[in-house]
């Protein structure tokens, strides 16, 4: 820093020695944009020498950066912008208008530059910008990469992409993140990395207690930095040798779906900034997240209902196929076995039709999707039976498909009560665990066929079906008076088939009362 110039008085004095211990920088400067005054922190910025160099080669600022500035300083017109060095540094920049000088010996236009070094905030904020569109990136898939890659590679390609934004951009080498289990309260692992495997393979639970940092942070929904591990009684090693760490909640909609923890080898290895970068991080780690699971959710959506639509579509035509077979089956029983042994070969591969769709149903479909679509519409005593419904209604038929399959069942289906009969004989006395009738049938009354079944069964799992008041054969009464008291009134709901389906086969796998 230079002498005041000759003929200051010592209230001017004062005031350049306060200008001078100022922290930001500042300079009097010409129109010429000659430095003509500075105080000791932008002389320091100078490379200490300021005074009679430009101001802008002074700082190194390149001359495109400067061009605007230096015009409003020639102008004598206050001005303000933020330019960056040569060496990659911010100056915020505020000139004043120029107004004239008092010194008697000294006429000239002058301005004031106001000058502050903002390239810690300027930097924070441009790595704030990168982890935002890091983060859009994690699960940012074109349709065609959509349709190529499984949920398994999808799930690997998001892993991938947090490990890597997390140790080129966040500088985080240490660091695991684990899903919240929401069933069971535990937190499963879903990667790791720099961590010790028995760490890796610690159960934790979201509680405040007894589950390390990790099990308070998705109890709590609350971040939190260990300063020092030794010193810390929530924190559970992780990394050998590990002094700091940093645990930050998944949150998705302002509801914890997990926890993302990084380590340090260093005490206090973390700052506030670290903090609130890996905040940020993580919001968008739970945003892809939650975009993956949607993925899922919808490929097993779209799965199933391609599945449902196929199997709709053979379902009966296989149903047509099983019943001629059956039919043509009686007639050569006792006279020809080569043509038996031909007919019940259809029979097997007929039924296999159905179970090869499903199967393939299963293959595409994700299997996490699977476990939750079974658990969301889980009927255990429906899983595996098989269920004979008898109507000449197409429409009854096919929804009898649609219904009771999506609980696990596999249905077959009969026209009549003579194919009905032809079916049970056929496939044996314990083919089926329910059979469901209308009550009347194009060439029997429900009554009737519980008379033709009770030939080869008993007992018969029959539930009957009708339309509100109508038995015109008394079919329901005669059944009923026959132990059959199981009725469907059309038109029913969902809810009401699957219940008294249950019962029927709960009735049938209960054990006979022997006097």
């Amino acid at each position: 820093m230079t002498a005041p110039p000759a003929g200051t008085d010592d209230s001017s004095r004062l005031d350049r020695e306060i200008v001078s211990h100022i922290a930001d920088g500042v300079a009097v400067v010409g129109r010429s944009s000659e430095v003509r005054w500075a105080n000791a922190p932008f002389v320091a910025w100078c490379g200490g020498r300021a005074v009679g160099r430009d101001f802008f080669t002074a700082l190194d600022l390149p001359e495109p950066e400067a061009q605007a500035l230096r015009r409003a300083i020639a102008d004598g017109r206050a001005a303000s912008g933020t330019l960056r060095t040569a060496d990659n540094r911010y100056f915020d920049v505020r000139a004043s208008a120029a107004f004239a000088a008092e010194s008697p010996g000294d006429r000239s236009d002058r301005s004031v530059i106001a000058v502050r070094d903002v390239t810690d905030a300027m930097l924070e904020q441009q790595k704030r910008a990168a982890i935002h569109a890091a983060g859009r990136t994690l699960a940012d898939l074109s349709p065609t990469e959509l349709a190529d890659m499984t949920v398994d590679e999808r799930i690997e390609l998001l892993k991938s992409n947090i490990l890597h934004y997390s140790k080129d951009l966040l500088k985080f080498d240490v660091l695991e993140i684990r899903l919240l289990d929401r069933q069971t309260g535990r937190l499963e692992k879903l990667l790791a990395e720099g961590m010790q495997p028995e760490a890796e393979a610690r159960v934790l639970f979201a509680r405040e207690k007894g589950n390390g940092v990790t099990g308070y942070v998705a109890a709590t929904g609350r971040s939190y930095t260990c300063t020092d591990t030794t010193k810390d009684p929530l924190y559970l090693e992780g990394c050998k040798g590990a002094k700091g760490s940093m645990t930050v909640p998944l949150l998705l909609h302002g509801n914890v779906i997990g926890t993302f923890n990084v380590e340090s080898p260093e005490p206090g290895g973390f700052s506030g900034t670290d903090l609130q970068f890996l905040e940020i991080f993580a919001r968008d780690v739970a945003a892809a997240l939650n975009t993956l699971e949607l993925l899922v959710a919808e490929k097993a959506s779209t799965a199933a209902e391609s599945i449902e639509a196929i199997h709709g579509a053979v379902a009966l035509p296989v149903d047509d196929i099983l019943n001629d077979a059956v039919g043509v089956m009686e007639k050569y029983i006792g006279h020809d076995a080569d043509v038996v042994a031909r007919l019940q070969r259809i029979l097997r591969n007929a039924r296999d039709i159905k179970q090869v769709i499903q199967r393939v149903g299963e293959r595409m479909a994700p299997s996490a999707a699977q476990a939750q679509r079974r658990h969301a519409g889980r009927r255990p005593a429906l899983e595996g039976r098989r269920i004979l419904v008898v109507d000449s209604d197409e429409q009854v038929r096919a929804a009898a498909h649609a219904l009771l399959e999506r609980c696990g069942c596999t249905v077959e289906t009969a026209r009549d009560g003579g194919e009905a009969v032809s079916m049970v004989r056929a496939v044996g006395a314990d083919a089926y665990d329910v059979i469901i009738s209308d009550i009347r049938l194009p060439d029997m009354s429900g009554h009737q066929l519980l008379l033709r079944l009770q030939d080869v069964l008993d007992p018969v799992p029959l539930v009957l079906m009708t339309g509100f008041g109508y038995d015109p054969g008394h079919s329901i009464v005669k059944a009923r008076q026959a132990g059959i008291d199981l009725v469907l009134f059309k038109p029913f709901r969902i809810d009401q088939l699957l219940n008294t389906v249950e019962k029927a086969i709960a009735r049938r796998s209960a054990p006979v009362a022997r006097g």
